[in-house]
């Protein structure tokens, strides 16, 4: 066998390699997947922002520092860790919190994932939900999904069980960029949480959110 014909008949095998070590993303519908092009552009930064609600429940979030760092990015999943500065922290900071946002066959999910300051995983995490519907380029709603449910109903967490998550974002370099995480409630129209960044302007990347 001469190497032209060797090189040809090795090439769908390299090409099943190839793909073997590529992951998949799964295809989204237009809106989502400018949504997600935009989240992807910050990957590996980290941006300063702060409580923009005034809910009284929230008290304890008022006036804390706030950072939101992406810090991971994978052709199918984002994970954006979420500092709150907290004065009885070892290092004057809370790092337990990561968003998880994902590519499923059905479109894009958010998670949350929990820790302790020793990386072991909290009682209540991974809690979540996928989008609704096409959503917006600039913003998509995960409502509570059922494995929520069941670990709010568990943990006795009934005032969770209506959730609505929102997560908003522009994309890099835009004048004014900003990104937002919101939580409201189906079934009490007076809960509004929603923290806010300066997604203009990138600050230092923090240690690893605890556990990561």
């Amino acid at each position: 066998m001469n190497r032209a014909a060797l090189l040809f008949a090795l090439l769908p095998l390299s090409a099943c390699v190839a793909t073997a070590e590529a992951p998949s993303a799964p295809p989204l519908p237009t809106a989502q997947q400018a949504f997600w092009d935009a989240l992807e552009s910050h990957c590996g930064n980290a941006y300063a922002g702060s409580l923009a609600t005034e809910d009284a429940r929230d008290e304890a979030f008022r006036g804390k520092r706030m950072l939101a760092h992406w810090a991971e990015c994978t052709p199918t999943r984002i994970a954006i860790a979420f500092h709150i500065e907290d004065a009885d922290e070892a290092d004057g900071w809370d790092r337990s919190r990561t968003w998880l946002v994902s590519r499923t066959a059905d479109g894009l999910r958010l998670k949350h994932d929990h820790r302790h300051a020793d990386g072991s995983v909290d009682a209540v995490t991974h809690y979540g939900g996928d989008n609704s519907g096409q959503g917006m380029p600039g913003a998509q709603d995960f409502p509570v999904d059922p494995y929520s449910i069941a670990l709010f109903e568990r943990e006795g967490l009934d005032l969770s069980l209506t959730n609505v998550w929102r997560v908003e974002v522009d994309p890099a370099g835009e004048p004014d960029a900003r990104f937002a995480y919101q939580l409201t409630r189906r079934n009490d129209p007076t809960r509004l949480f929603r923290v806010a960044f300066d997604a203009a302007r990138p600050v230092a990347a923090p240690p690893p959110a605890w556990g990561w």
